[in-house]
């Protein structure tokens, strides 16, 4: 090490003095900045608790459609089962709790916990994250996408993987009707129950329970329509399974007329029957198959009355108007569907659901003290396919339709187009009153889902016996819950328009 002289006043002795020794100190620091470097470079690392990695397919049913756009995809066709984020291997803490990106790249929180379920037994696992986003796979924009939810078209996309599903399981939820599940009778294949719906252009975050119920608290959300309306509503209470089980408070015994109340969220589910949406009559209490006397311009009080303290009704139906039926307007018959009677005029399905419509949203707008937000629920196709439901038409098919497999067309364009026609009729008369009308544009998202019916695993099979299959309804778990990812993006939009 060189040293130094340093010059000191005349008169006093003078001494060498020796610099400090910093060499050795920034030789290590340059050897600890490089080696690092020189190390990662060199060797790809896999770190089990901080590594994120994504499938590119999974065993239940091979996947068509992959996030080709994602960055992070690895170029070696050797390592295209999983993507791995390399990271700086150390010993875990306490506090290395596992850390997923969610959608927009946010980092999130994952811990596990408990809930209390119904009558004190614990629930299914819930990951609370943060904002409540579940972990999935697909979703991450390409290159021009935007993350303004509130300008996009939610309704258009396709279905991508999505291994984190189901979210709840027929063991876990009591609310699914023995109809719909299709785990307890048997179904073989789960992979329908792992896909999500992806919009173009941006993200559709899986439904957060937690979300939901503090949107809803001191609220209440009523669901008019058939069985598929109904469908719809225990998808929501199972999906809320997983937080807690609402009590049943019904003043009546009837199961079409029900209400469930979470009790400390002052929350409110009502389910109102009403196949046709307008006043019915039955020709034979005693035969469902017997035509039914339709009043096309009567409201159905059955729910008309009961709605306008609610915040929130969804309104759908469709399915019942291909059964035999007889038309009145003004107490006059019309018409009729499938009737015997040659003088009668033999009109369509489409012909006295357009005034159904008409008139059950005309009832919303009508009534004085009703102030909530209406939710028009575009319908779901059904899928048989190799014939009708009675005569041997089946839905088997195991995966979803891509979005160029399928249209929608003849009978099935035309309802649709009543709907959204119907709809804008409403919010235009809504309008003047300071009401809500909103469409929940469902139908293309589920025209692409065939897979999702029960078919024939809705019940036992019974020998000897042939049971219609049902490609009407939906499994749940299902695609039916990525209804409520719809629903609980429209509540957060509209909250945010008040």
């Amino acid at each position: 090490m060189k040293l130094q002289a340093i010059e000191v006043p005349p008169g006093k002795n003078q001494t060498r003095r020796k610099t400090p020794k910093k060499a050795p100190l920034v030789t290590f620091a340059i050897l600890f900045a490089i080696i690092p470097i020189f190390y990662r470079s060199h060797k790809k690392l896999s770190v089990p608790f901080e590594a994120s990695v994504r499938p590119t397919s999974f065993s239940e049913d091979p996947c068509p459609i992959s996030d080709t756009n994602d960055d992070t995809t690895s170029s070696n066709p050797s390592e295209s089962h999983l993507v791995v984020e390399e990271k700086i291997p150390r010993r875990p803490t306490k506090d290395d709790l596992p850390r997923e990106k969610d959608d927009v790249g946010r980092q999130s929180d994952q811990s596990d916990r408990l809930p209390t379920g119904r009558k004190g037994r614990p629930g299914p696992k819930v990951e609370e994250e943060k904002e409540g986003i579940p972990r999935s796979v697909g979703g991450r924009p390409t290159k021009g996408e935007s993350y303004d939810r509130d300008k996009c078209d939610i309704f258009s996309g396709q279905w991508v993987p999505n291994l984190e599903g189901p979210y709840y399981t027929n063991t876990t939820c009591w609310a699914i009707q023995e109809h719909q599940n299709c785990m307890k009778y048997g179904r073989p294949d789960t992979g329908f129950m792992k896909w999500r719906w992806k919009p173009n252009g941006c993200d559709l975050p899986v439904f957060d329970p937690h979300h939901f119920l503090e949107l809803m608290r001191g609220k209440s959300v009523a669901f008019v329509g058939d069985s598929v309306a109904r469908n719809h509503m225990q998808s929501l209470i199972c999906l809320l399974s997983r937080v807690v089980y609402p009590v049943d408070v019904s003043d009546t015994s009837d199961e079409n007329f029900k209400r469930w109340e979470y009790i400390s969220y002052n929350f409110t589910i009502a389910k109102f029957w009403s196949p046709y949406l307008v006043r019915t009559q039955m020709t034979d209490p005693n035969d469902t198959t017997r035509p039914f006397n339709l009043f096309l311009d009567e409201y159905d009080k059955s729910w008309t009355t009961q709605i306008e303290n609610f915040d929130y009704v969804i309104i759908s139906a469709f399915h019942w108007f291909a059964r035999p039926s007889v038309f009145y307007v003004n107490r006059r018959v019309i018409g009729c569907l499938y009737c015997p009677e040659t003088n009668i005029a033999h009109k369509s399905a489409i012909f006295s659901y357009r005034r159904a419509l008409r008139t059950a949203l005309r009832a919303i707008n009508s009534l004085k003290r009703y102030r909530g937000v209406t939710f028009v629920r575009t319908f779901a196709p059904s899928h048989f396919e190799g014939g009708p439901w009675d005569k041997g038409g089946d839905c088997a098919r195991k995966r979803p339709f891509m979005s160029n497999e399928i249209v929608l067309e003849d009978d099935n364009l035309k309802l649709y187009e009543i709907q959204v026609g119907e709809h804008k009729i409403a919010e235009k008369m809504g309008r003047r009153r300071g009401l809500k009308f909103r469409l929940m544009d469902l139908t293309q998202a589920m025209l692409l889902r065939p897979d999702g019916h029960p078919s024939k695993y809705g019940h036992w099979p019974v020998e000897n016996v042939t049971v219609a299959n049902d490609c009407v309804h939906w499994c749940l778990p299902g695609p039916i819950d990525t209804w409520n990812d719809f629903l609980l993006e429209m509540l957060k939009r509209d909250g945010k328009r008040s």
